[in-house]
């Protein structure tokens, strides 16, 4: 049997329910046309209206078009008379012509709701002009939609950008502080020792530094890990964060780790799949789709990406131990 899943009216996700679970809801007004629901097999969340095929569902009424805009005259005026011809270019206004019936409040009311539909971009008080360039409402990118269903990263998500960014910020790191401790002979610090604390440190405030540019920058929240998995890093009301939180986040994931990953394990329990630095932090990591105008896009499943990075992680870490036991067993035979 289908089990499906909806969005509430309070945003929360809810279910698994049954197909006529589901109908029931909208039959008795839990639900509307444009409730979010989901079931397995779909690539993304769906408005009911556009399941209500499958659903058995009667599709809702076409909506009334509006009334016609039409030009209304206006009334003549005195004009000078100087002998010759005078002419005067006025620009139409454009008003809802209310019936015969209405009340002239009702007039009034049409008049200027037709006059704001037409020139939302024009000072207070100025006529409306069927000359002006046609102008559109432009959000900004940054601007976050609270109002939708949000779809939280999981843990695997999340190990799965972990593992991209090793490779994608930590080798190059690797290679920019080897270059430069070769060039000041033999490390920051001057130690020959193989641990060298002021390369140590250096890479830990570096690579800090990388994650907070990519996690504040407005176009991205998000690092080439995150970037390629499909997720973003916001605060818990879906504002982007700032450079110095992205800083001290960084420092925050690392005591995540270093208590036994205690904190990272975390984002598998917590409800908003928060670990212990995203708590310290105030922030979510959630789809890169959460929190925009677009929520139906988000996807509950790992995705290709994330499957293929696991798998991949997963052959090498047991090729690595496979090699490490067959070369301990090496050096076991050669001390006999």
């Amino acid at each position: 049997m289908t089990q499906w899943y909806y969005v509430d009216p309070q945003q929360q996700r809810q279910g698994p329910v049954t197909a006529e679970a589901l109908t029931q809801q909208f039959h008795t007004g839990v639900l509307t046309w444009a409730s979010l629901v989901w079931r397995e097999g779909m690539g993304q969340w769906q408005s009911l209206r556009d399941m209500a095929a499958e659903l058995h569902l009667q599709p809702a009424a076409a909506t009334p078009a509006p009334p016609s805009i039409i030009p209304q005259a206006e009334p003549e005026e005195d004009r000078p008379l100087t002998g010759r011809a005078v002419f005067t270019a006025r620009e139409p206004s454009y008003a809802q012509h209310a019936p015969a019936h209405a009340s002239q409040a009702e007039a009034v009311a049409a008049a200027a709701t037709a006059q704001a539909t037409y020139s939302p971009a024009r000072p207070l008080g100025e006529p409306a002009s069927p000359y002006a360039a046609p102008s559109a409402e432009v959000y900004a990118s940054a601007q976050p939609v609270t109002d939708g269903y949000v779809v939280y990263a999981g843990f695997w998500k999340r190990v799965a950008a972990s593992i991209i960014d090793g490779f994608v910020i930590g080798i190059p790191i690797a290679i920019i502080l080897a270059i430069f401790g070769g060039l000041f002979g033999g490390g920051f610090g001057g130690l020959q020792d193989p641990f060298n604390p002021g390369e140590t440190i250096a890479s830990y405030v570096l690579t800090a530094l990388v994650f907070a540019w990519f996690h504040s920058s407005a176009g991205l929240m998000a690092t080439p890990g995150k970037l390629a998995i499909g997720i973003k890093v916001v605060r818990t009301d879906g504002e982007k964060i700032s450079f110095l939180r992205g800083f001290g986040r960084y420092w925050a994931y690392l005591l995540s780790g270093f208590i036994l990953c205690i904190g990272l394990i975390m984002a598998a329990f917590t409800e908003r799949k928060q670990g212990l630095h995203d708590l310290m932090c105030d922030t979510l990591v959630v789809d890169k789709w959460a929190f925009t105008r677009q929520p139906e896009r988000q996807r509950e499943e790992l995705g290709t990406a994330t499957v293929v990075v696991l798998a991949l992680f997963g052959v090498l870490l047991l090729l690595g131990i496979a090699i490490g036991i067959f070369a301990a067993i090496g050096l076991a035979s050669m001390a006999r």
